[in-house]
């Protein structure tokens, strides 16, 4: 669905990502991995077209032909892929249905808008906000924000999903819910790219795991591939202890 090839990113002089060729497949779940600065973020902003690469080619397949993202008008790509940033900020004070409407906006003038109300009302539910769907934005808890934010990404109903840092303020069971609604969303064949930093929730809910180190692609693959002990302690500098459950990986710090 999305094709990226030799992506570099310099800024201010500082090379943020080096040579970088990902795939991003319909029907799966693939986490970007890696410590503080390794360019996951910025990887995710290139692949979303939201950021123009130093050099190197994102593409995104359209009836099969592999089209550079940088063509689409802001309208187009807004109904091929959605994006959950990290700071969820409004600088007005929005009522939470208006902000979940928000994510339809792409639609207005276009067939889909017969959906709207339904997946407004979808959204809300999946993301656990139906019930503050009367009260302001800005008078919301972190995890709170981050779960209406959420589902304004959920009614843009779009066929590639990128989610940076979803779970970060969010309590155990809410967590829980995001990665059911990842795994959800790439069982009806959607392509979802998130950022996480907890291995053990990307081992837990991806498909592939791609690994980043300053910039580089050290690994993608499997999570039982990709989070090993050796390869973690190399990037993390910590020693760890990878414990199989279920055929995923439970990442455990020594200490």
């Amino acid at each position: 669905m999305i094709s990226a090839t030799s992506l570099s990113v310099e800024l201010d002089r500082r090379v943020v990502l080096s040579d970088v060729s990902l795939d991003v497949l319909p029907g799966e779940v693939l986490a970007l991995v890696g410590p503080n600065g390794a360019g996951k973020s910025t990887l995710l902003s290139v692949l979303s077209g939201e950021r123009v690469p130093t050099s190197g080619l994102v593409e995104v397949s359209v009836d099969g032909v592999g089209r550079d993202i940088q063509t689409f008008s802001a309208s187009e790509l807004s109904r091929i892929r959605s994006v959950l940033t990290q700071d969820n900020a409004l600088s007005f004070p929005f009522r939470v249905g208006d902000v979940i409407a928000m994510g339809r906006a792409p639609w207005t003038r276009t067939s889909e808008i017969a959906q709207d109300a339904l997946m407004i009302q979808s959204a809300a539910t999946q993301a656990d906000v139906a019930h503050l769907a009367h009260r302001r934005f800005t008078e919301l808890s972190g995890g709170e924000r981050a779960r209406v934010s959420l589902a304004r990404v959920l009614a843009q109903d779009t066929p590639v999903v990128f989610l940076d840092e979803p779970t970060a303020a969010l309590d155990l069971r809410h967590q829980e819910d995001v990665l059911r609604i990842a795994r959800s969303l790439a069982a009806a064949g959607r392509a979802v790219v998130l950022v996480v930093h907890d291995l053990s929730l990307a081992g837990a809910v991806a498909d592939r795991v791609a690994l980043l180190s300053a910039g580089r692609l050290v690994a993608v693959g499997s999570p039982a591939s990709v989070l090993t002990a050796s390869a973690i302690s190399e990037v993390y500098g910590l020693s760890v202890r990878v414990v199989d459950v279920d055929g995923r990986p439970l990442i455990v710090p020594e200490r």
